[in-house]
């Protein structure tokens, strides 16, 4: 854990599922947290639950769809630290229908958190890590930003360009940036809640059933933040064991 050490951490999507995970991971390794959300309550609560652990950690309310709200996020850690080592662009939405339910208010939203909040976490830290000559970018991807399947087009759309925005950092990164996507496959977390489509709901649920703990995903953000400089963990895919697809 000495890679962890007093680094300094934004989380996004930090109040539940994967995010908390993985700021309860990280604060053991000593990292410095900045935990964004939406919800402040929630933030709140595990700031404290950090605190009381002997870790560290601030947070900032955040909604990812809103550039400024990113940026002043990203001022409020090198603020308060001086520096940001890496970013976890966690924040998602996963409301799954097929095409023709016509759910286009979901799509926007998947557009605005999944892909533009991811851009805009990148946007918002990018000058910083360049000044400093190093940070790591992490993304949440998933295992459908890499297979298609009935009722997932538009949130498979949203996931493969965050792999996408994940390679192209990755190659534009000239020895200072590293890049890592982590896709997850059935994680039981809150975002299956947010599927309207009965039917769809209904087979997710049922799949559901074999999901692993967030901290697997924890494990796995940890394992790349961990590793020395000159190692960059480009590409983690997570599935239960028993996931077929």
């Amino acid at each position: 854990m000495s890679e962890i050490n007093g680094k300094v951490v934004i989380i996004t999507g930090a109040s539940s599922g994967l995010g908390k995970a993985t700021a309860h991971r990280l604060a053991k390794g000593g990292a410095k947290l900045v935990l964004a959300a939406r919800r402040e309550e929630r933030l709140v609560e595990l700031r404290d639950a950090i605190k009381e652990q002997g870790g560290e950690a601030i947070y900032q309310v955040t909604d990812v769809t809103d550039r400024a709200q990113v940026e002043s996020l990203a001022r409020a850690a090198k603020e308060a630290y001086g520096r940001i080592d890496v970013l976890v662009n966690n924040a998602g939405l996963m409301p799954l229908s097929p095409l023709d339910e016509l759910k286009v208010d979901e799509w926007e939203k998947m557009v605005d958190v999944n892909i533009k909040g991811v851009l805009y976490g990148i946007a918002a830290v990018l000058p910083t890590m360049r000044e400093q000559h190093v940070g790591h970018i992490i993304n949440l991807s998933s295992v459908a930003g890499h297979k298609v399947f009935p009722a997932s087009a538009v949130y498979s759309a949203t996931k493969y360009a965050v792999k996408a925005l994940s390679e192209g950092l990755r190659q534009e990164g000239d020895g200072e940036i590293r890049s890592t996507n982590i896709s997850p496959g059935a994680v039981a977390t809150e975002l299956t809640s947010k599927i309207s489509d009965p039917e769809t709901a209904k087979g997710v649920d049922e799949m559901y059933e074999m999901a692993i703990d967030a901290d697997a995903i924890a494990r796995a953000i940890t394992y790349a933040i961990e590793q020395p400089a000159d190692v960059d963990v480009n590409e983690i895919i997570i599935r239960p064991t028993k996931q077929p697809l």
